[in-house]
């Protein structure tokens, strides 16, 4: 991979969201991840100077966009902006986890839609270009002016299940909501598996109701796959399992991209006597301390690795697109 690689031609810095994944990456890619300094003046103002000269070069910057959000999204800014002045040839935004994307539409009077005003601010502060994860729904993508790979663990999750060879006749993926329905159906069919979709209704940040439909669709199924985009309270996954449990489902096993678990999300799942297995990537970081015994943590690092590769050789990544097999299928 090296050969085709010039290290003196890039540079990869991280923010202070996930620096593991940076240095993951950065493995991957056999380079060493530069080294960047950030501190605080004494009126709380950032500070932040990329260690490494990037002038000239191409120029990869890893921040997910986790808690405290905002920190995190201003640390990006300014490093974009700091590697657009120096002269950098291109500089990337790596955000495996662009928390704004669930802001995607006008759904209350005089709020913004905040996907479209970030990705506005990530070109205007130097971005050429940006790489995501699994976004919360595909218009968000068109909120870029720039051009923006929304890359899929879709891959790594099938691999990981490969090894369980479950029977078609008697276990299900199933998608919390209907927006989460195609994405369950793709990866069902890398597993060989039906699918069906939940009816959720949301009624509030906390607290969500799953229709009856769903335990009618289990008939003849003991095992389920949730697969969802996200978890972050937990709460529909908690209101799903209890649905799921009224359908005599004995074994449930719960995918998601971005692990979130805020609070006690993950204990609380991990407590449902019939969930086997908690299965999540490193987009966002799980502190030790919350990590439970069935949890299962996924590493991105090759995934984004493998696209910087093909994009720096001008190669395609079609295959690590996330939503490619629905026009190419």
């Amino acid at each position: 991979m090296t050969e085709r690689f010039d290290p003196n031609d890039v540079r990869i810095f991280s923010g202070q969201s996930h620096p593991e994944l940076a240095q993951g990456i950065a493995n991957h890619l056999g380079i060493p991840l530069s080294k960047t300094n950030f501190s605080r003046f004494s009126n709380d103002n950032m500070f932040i100077q990329l260690c490494d000269s990037v002038r000239g070069r191409t120029v990869y910057l890893v921040q997910s966009l986790t808690p405290p959000v905002s920190d995190h999204l201003l640390e990006l800014f300014m490093m974009l902006d700091i590697a657009s002045s120096a002269a950098a040839k291109e500089v990337h935004a790596i955000i495996p986890y662009f928390s704004y994307a669930r802001s995607d539409k006008k759904n209350a009077p005089r709020i913004s839609i905040t996907a479209r005003l970030i990705a506005d601010l990530l070109h205007k502060s130097g971005a050429t270009q940006v790489m995501t994860m699994t976004l919360h729904s595909p218009q968000v993508h068109g909120f870029f002016s720039i051009p923006t790979d929304p890359l899929t663990a879709r891959g790594l999750i099938a691999s990981h299940f490969q090894k369980y060879q479950f029977d078609p006749r008697d276990t299900i993926v199933i998608a919390p909501d209907y927006g989460r329905a195609a994405s369950a159906s793709r990866l069902a069919k890398q597993l060989g598996l039906p699918s069906a979709s939940a009816e959720k209704t949301r009624i509030s940040d906390t607290e969500v109701r799953i229709g009856e439909l769903v335990v009618r669709q289990l008939a003849g199924f003991r095992r389920v796959l949730i697969y969802d985009d996200e978890i972050a309270t937990g709460s529909s996954v908690l209101e799903l399992c209890k649905r799921l449990k009224e359908g005599g489902i004995q074994e449930i096993f719960i995918i998601c991209t971005h692990g979130l678990f805020i609070g006690n999300a993950l204990e609380q799942i991990s407590k449902i006597s019939e969930v086997h297995e908690i299965v999540t990537t490193d987009t966002v970081p799980i502190p030790l301390e919350k990590r439970q015994q069935n949890l299962t943590i996924l590493s991105v690092a090759p995934v984004f690795g493998e696209a910087i590769l093909l994009n720096y050789t001008r190669q395609s990544i079609g295959n690590l697109f996330a939503y490619w097999e629905d026009q190419f299928s």
